[in-house]
């Protein structure tokens, strides 16, 4: 075996830090325990030699790439197993962020994997959605990966405007069942991961008509394959949707269905629900249904965002920190292009870029955890500022790590252009989510709403979140002399925000 050694330009530019690069990756980490169980599970994970390609994935044809895909799931789910045992722990919503996102996820499934949607929205959804007795029967089986779920939202003609979702679900009291049906070709279930030839269930989200009115979007839990033989069932229409710009290992798909029935229990019933005789018993809020996409958004900020910034970033930087280029005084070596002024200005920006989508992330998950355990105890208060708060990181982070990682690109000249550079693959990934759970414009036309509306409501003397007290702070209206410090530039923000929205 030939002996792994770093690049000397690259261990001299190393050399030259003036802080412990040890401490900076405990912070971002959160904490040295966490430095050591990271790269336990890169050992754990990644070096194993199971998951080595015989094959680069990009000489594959369309199908082996998802039969790949396939396998390095199945064995995926299997350490995960192992690493659980061997631990003597549970698995964590940690462990399975870092396992399937873009942390380790992307470098075993470079190309997204199959499973996905039924960790990130099929189970959280049986859980946020779902009442006791549901949870009971569903997440034992789901968990255990006896079924294979994902969420069918989005349509062939309705996407961020999920109000105008065409699929239905009518309710039929004489036999206490729903009818799902599909009324027009635009209605068809479109994108969904996993649905092409993963799935067995999914989460189909439907507008619910019962007495002959209709009651908005509900959730259904709808067995969409035999459980043994894998085939469609009646009146099920399921496919996969073809090949896209990233996300290929995916195997996202499309569904139909043909008056298709299923029983009352299968609505997911922890906020609204319909009785037996087909009354409608509404939710305390409407928003409590649009759970799972804030929880994904939250997700996307650091599974996606940060962590594809963060790769593409790095792998710029030390492509710079060894590519030299120009004889500047002759008869010198060529520089390090790291050594460019304009170089620098490329990179550095997304170095703290991503260092604060990173932190950023954290504190938004934190405030998704409280903010959700308020909502277990019947308090809604807070809702409407994490569902502001998350469409708008959501949008400006996956749009500034998109801008960021082909700025990476361009910075590494030709080279960057190869399938090896990691490049296409990560900006495939990484643009995507600028599109999927909320369009960005959309979503940051959601944050406006908010913003205007708090800012009406500091007109009218109406108390306010701590996340928008500011617009109550008249000395924000003056300009005071610039200061080089936190307090500063703190302040300079509020005052940029209030001027904005004033």
């Amino acid at each position: 075996m030939v002996q792994k050694k770093v690049n000397e330009d690259l261990q001299r530019e190393r050399n030259k830090g003036i802080f412990n690069p040890e401490e900076l990756t405990n912070l971002i980490d959160g904490g040295a325990d966490k430095t050591i169980e990271r790269r336990e599970l890169v050992d754990f994970f990644v070096r194993d030699p199971i998951f080595q390609e015989k094959v680069p994935p990009e000489y594959l044809s369309y199908v082996e790439r998802y039969e790949d895909a396939v396998r390095k799931s199945c064995l995926m789910i299997n350490k995960i197993n192992e690493w659980t045992e061997w631990k003597k722990t549970g698995a964590t919503v940690d462990l399975y962020q870092a396992v399937l996102g873009g942390l380790l996820g992307s470098a075993v499934l470079k190309d997204g994997m199959p499973f996905a949607l039924h960790y990130v929205m099929f189970l959280p959804t049986l859980m946020g959605q779902g009442n006791i007795e549901q949870q009971a029967y569903w997440i034992g089986r789901a968990w255990n990966c006896e079924i294979m779920g994902t969420y069918a939202q989005t349509e062939l003609g309705h996407g961020t405007f999920i109000r105008g979702l065409e699929t239905t679900a009518t309710y039929d009291p004489s036999t206490e069942e729903f009818i799902l049906h599909s009324p027009t070709l635009t209605s068809y279930k479109w994108w969904p991961g996993g649905l092409g030839q993963t799935a067995n269930y999914a989460v189909v989200v439907a507008q619910l008509y019962s007495k002959g009115a209709c009651h908005g979007i509900q959730p259904f839990i709808v067995q969409l394959r035999d459980e043994e033989t894998h085939m469609p069932l009646p009146g099920v229409k399921i496919g996969e949707i073809g090949c896209k710009l990233g996300m290929n290992g995916t195997n996202q798909g499309y569904l139909g269905f043909d008056h298709v029935r299923i029983p009352r229990e299968n609505m997911l019933m922890k906020n609204s629900k319909v009785l037996k005789d087909g009354t409608f018993v509404k939710s305390p809020s409407d928003k409590l249904t649009y759970g799972t996409m804030i929880f994904v958004r939250v997700a996307l900020v650091k599974g996606i965002a940060a962590c594809y910034l963060a790769k593409a970033v790095t792998i710029a930087t030390r492509y710079s920190a060894v590519r030299r280029q120009s004889e500047i005084v002759p008869g010198e070596p060529e520089p390090l292009i790291i050594e460019y002024k304009t170089q620098q200005y490329k990179l550095f920006p997304h170095i703290a870029s991503a260092l604060v989508m990173t932190f950023a992330s954290s504190w938004l998950w934190n405030i998704y955890n409280t903010v959700t355990s308020e909502l277990e105890q019947g308090d809604l208060e807070r809702l409407p500022e994490l569902h502001a708060i998350s469409c708008c990181l959501k949008a400006v982070c996956t749009a500034d790590s998109a801008q960021g990682i082909e700025e990476c690109r361009k910075a590494t000249g030709g080279h960057g252009y190869m399938t090896c550079s990691s490049f296409p693959l990560i900006y495939g990934l990484a643009t995507a989510a600028e599109t999927y759970e909320g369009e960005n414009t959309v979503m940051l036309l959601q944050t406006s709403r908010y913003l205007m509306k708090a800012w009406h409501q500091a007109k009218g003397g109406i108390s306010l979140t701590s996340m928008t007290s500011y617009l109550v702070d008249n000395n924000l209206a003056n300009r005071s002399p610039w200061q080089n410090n936190m307090a500063c530039l703190h302040k300079s923000f509020r005052q940029v925000a209030y001027g904005l929205i004033k």
